[in-house]
């Protein structure tokens, strides 16, 4: 692969999803298996991953949903090569498309109203704040410099067709951006989950769903803890999302 450095081999639900991973570059976190086990789809629907890296949101959605078909949309071409290795492994090759490009500029890769449901980890932190990591694939997963939430939810509303779904997940603390964006561009929160690290801790994360063109109508779920307690072990709900 062109990537440098050194890869590891990881497996997600006892093995039955095996990603290699850049050992110190882009690597995927506990965001996309939340956000994997978030939604639920109906049979046959086409779903985009959008900023799909190395394609592990696309492998877990493959996996619980056996009979959607995905595409992943990203735009480092080291990281299309790894998620089409990483969808070569599993034998997808039939239900996971990769495409490389530019979601800011969608409408030349990806035709409008195609997908029933969006799913995105959104770059979170602002271009010019923070302590940037210098490794560029981090920096891109990670920092605004190539896409922010705004031309996330407007790459969003060109895909999905009428009535369809997308789902996030994003920093808590800038929930009140993401909203903004979502509504602005006629994705309407219909679901909304807080996730805490353990109880009584700050909010860590937002899972949002959103319908394009739908009512207002906000539905809050239970909250979800990561952990039981400080340091302790995963809470029963975590765990299930690990379970094959």
């Amino acid at each position: 692969m062109r990537g440098k450095g050194e890869y590891t081999a990881d497996s997600l639900f006892d093995g039955r999803i095996r990603c290699t991973q850049r050992a110190a570059g882009y690597r995927f976190s506990l965001d996309a298996v939340l956000l994997g086990n978030f939604i639920s789809v109906r049979p046959g629907v086409r779903i985009l991953d959008m900023g799909c890296g190395s394609g592990i949101l696309s492998l877990i959605l493959a996996y619980r949903w056996p009979d959607c078909q995905l595409t992943g949309l990203e735009i480092q071409p080291d990281l299309v090569e790894l998620a089409e290795k990483n969808i070569g492994d599993n034998n997808w090759q039939e239900r996971i498309e990769i495409v490389q490009g530019d979601l800011r500029h969608i409408e030349k890769f990806l035709p409008a109203g195609k997908f029933d449901w969006v799913v995105s980890n959104p770059p979170y932190r602002k271009a010019g704040s923070g302590r940037k990591n210098l490794e560029p694939e981090k920096l891109s997963a990670r920092h605004e410099i190539s896409s922010d939430v705004a031309a996330v939810a407007n790459a969003s509303a060109w895909a999905l067709k009428n009535k369809g779904r997308a789902a996030y997940v994003y920093p808590a603390v800038r929930g009140a951006t993401i909203l903004f964006e979502l509504k602005k561009q006629g994705l309407e929160p219909k679901k909304l989950q807080v996730v805490y690290s353990y109880p009584g801790s700050a909010a860590t994360l937002l899972l949002v769903e959103t319908v394009k063109g739908g009512g207002e109508e906000l539905a809050i779920l239970p909250p979800f803890y990561v952990y039981r307690e400080p340091g302790g072990r995963y809470s029963p709900e975590m765990e299930a999302c690990y379970r094959p």
